[in-house]
């Protein structure tokens, strides 16, 4: 691979981590936290990617497919939990 485009892409995905850990520590609420903690999951898994595609081996695909169920399924829980919550608080109204 291009040793540019892995400098572009490597300069790219370290903007929209930064982007993310920022918003993680500025988040006005517990949603806003766990929407920028996806995205740093999904930049961390696309980081793995491009170096897998750069050295041209796939011995870090296991690693990647578990990265990726682990931020879905935190995603997913979070997304129930904070449905759960919003419907006892219409409940209560």
């Amino acid at each position: 691979m291009n040793p540019v485009v892995v400098a572009l892409c490597v300069g790219m995905l370290s903007v929209a981590a930064l982007c993310a850990l920022i918003r993680v520590a500025k988040g006005p609420t517990m949603l806003d936290r766990v929407v920028a903690l996806d995205v740093v999951v999904a930049t961390v898994v696309i980081g793995l990617c491009v170096e897998a595609a750069a050295n041209r081996h796939a011995t870090t695909l296991p690693v990647i497919v578990v990265l990726a169920l682990v931020g879905f399924v935190g995603s997913v829980s979070v997304a129930r939990y904070a449905a759960k919550e919003s419907d006892e608080e219409r409940g209560k109204r």
